[in-house]
């Protein structure tokens, strides 16, 4: 079975600081470290990343879920780029706010806290690069708090969700910067 919530992580890197941690407080009700090797250099795999969006190069995860069918891109669109903070991320219905941008070590990508009926929730996704002699590791941290009725099983089924498509989207990741490079 596939450990979705630290998918590809080594315990160090679950257990090491994260751009975004200091994002919003401990009163985190999930996390979830994944990680994967890329044959390519970061900034290669910065710029993948920093074009992620709906109507932009998509997330490179299962596109029928989160790009409505649109395949996600393949090649890089310097139009689609995230520059510095701040700047918008859609994602459909939502849309992340850019919270880090440091070409090419680390992005960390906000929902600004939002409620809803009884819910409130805050998330980040961050993504760190570091390199290695023949490419880069890209490790990810998804933070999420949800506050509300049952909150703590919302959130963990959250996670396991985003655990799913965080896993494909890495996957998807390498093919597309190691294809590139």
């Amino acid at each position: 079975m596939i450990d979705v919530r630290n998918w590809g992580s080594t315990p160090t890197e679950v257990a090491a600081a994260m751009p975004g941690d200091e994002l919003f407080s401990a009163r985190d009700t999930a996390v979830g470290t994944r990680a994967i090797t890329i044959d390519a250099q970061p900034d290669r795999v910065f710029d993948f990343l920093a074009q992620m969006g709906f109507g932009r190069a998509g997330w490179y995860s299962y596109d029928w879920i989160d790009n409505l069918g649109r395949t996600s891109a393949t090649t890089l669109h310097d139009e689609w780029m995230v520059r510095r903070c701040g700047d918008p991320v859609p994602a459909g219905p939502i849309e992340f706010e850019a919270a880090i941008v440091d070409r090419p070590n680390q992005l960390a990508l906000r929902l600004p806290h939002r409620c809803v009926g009884p819910y409130c929730i805050d998330f980040t996704l961050a993504y760190r690069l570091g390199p290695l002699a023949t490419g880069s590791r890209l490790v990810s941290r998804v933070r999420i708090a949800i506050s509300g009725p049952a909150s703590r099983p919302l959130a963990i089924g959250l996670l396991l969700a985003d655990g799913v498509m965080v896993r494909r989207q890495l996957l998807g990741l390498r093919s597309r910067c190691e294809r590139s490079t």
